[in-house]
């Protein structure tokens, strides 16, 4: 395999931080592999980041569960630093130890673009520091209910986008796998009654949940496979655009699902509103 180009506009520092690039300033096997995760991310990323300039030069990009910031960083070295200085990234993240490697290094390199909050989901929606509203959510291998995290902040600041790329999902799994001898009455049960295909169809459903509630406040989404992961089962990739008002039909079709499945607990995490809701009858 060839080795890929590096864009002469990437920071080199940068890709040696990320652990792209060697220390010496080589890809290895491991390094070529990520580069190439890396572009192929940011092909995804980049027409939507074009699409909000379109509409204001000053666009907020918000990475929910950021960890150590990769994808944030990727996205400032590769358009805003270069294609849109009055844009921001912010990266939010529980653990203060990461927000202060990441506040360092965004500090060494000179990328003035990029802010990071130790908060919560709840805490960033609330917070003075974050906009009324933003343009991008992303979340990166965000495990287990980071990603409906992500969704929920993205919900509440009425993002333009989101693109997720899930991961770990254990809650729906469990919930199956509790309520299993009931739910065998149904002979759709047969589809999780084994430990491994309850683990995987939780997965599947986890996703399709996520899928229906954007979907239900009016994104329309497109679900994708991140080509070049094949390290990892976890390469689904789902982008969801703002297109209008919430849909009562897709509304009744969730909450449709989560009882066909024994999922009704569920209904807080996945469930529109009522006042969404009602609001969607009256659109």
């Amino acid at each position: 395999m060839s080795t890929p180009e590096i864009r002469p506009e990437q920071s080199i520092e940068l890709l040696k931080a990320l652990h792209i690039l060697t220390r010496d300033g080589k890809l290895n096997q491991d390094s070529r592999r990520k580069l190439k995760q890396v572009y192929h991310l940011f092909q995804f990323i980049e027409p939507l980041l074009k699409q909000v300039q379109l509409k204001r030069n000053d666009f907020c990009v918000v990475d929910h569960g950021a960890g150590k910031s990769y994808l944030g960083f990727i996205l400032v070295d590769l358009y805003l630093r270069h294609h849109a200085p009055l844009a921001s990234m912010i990266g939010i993240e529980t653990r203060s130890e990461l927000v202060e490697q990441t506040k360092k290094l965004a500090q060494d390199l000179g990328f003035e673009q990029m802010r990071f909050l130790n908060e919560s989901v709840a805490q960033s929606i609330v917070s003075p520091s974050l906009p009324a509203e933003v343009d991008l959510v992303t979340a990166l291998h965000a495990c287990n209910t980071a990603t409906d995290d992500a969704i929920r902040f993205g919900l509440a600041k009425r993002a333009e986008f989101m693109v997720l790329v899930p991961c770990c999902q254990a809650e729906v799994a469990g919930v199956l796998r509790k309520h299993k001898a009931q739910q065998l009455k149904d002979p759709l049960a047969e589809i999780w009654r084994h430990p491994l295909h309850t683990r995987e169809f939780g997965s599947q459903v986890t996703n399709t949940l996520r899928c229906l509630q954007l979907e239900a406040h009016g994104y329309q989404v497109t679900v994708t496979e991140l080509v070049g992961w094949e390290h990892s089962m976890k390469n689904e990739l789902l982008i969801a655009q703002r297109k209008g008002p919430p849909k009562p039909h897709t509304i009744a079709r969730l909450e449709a699902l989560l009882e066909r499945l024994g999922l009704e607990e569920l209904k807080q995490r996945f469930f529109v509103p009522d006042q969404l809701s009602q609001s969607g009858e009256q659109a």
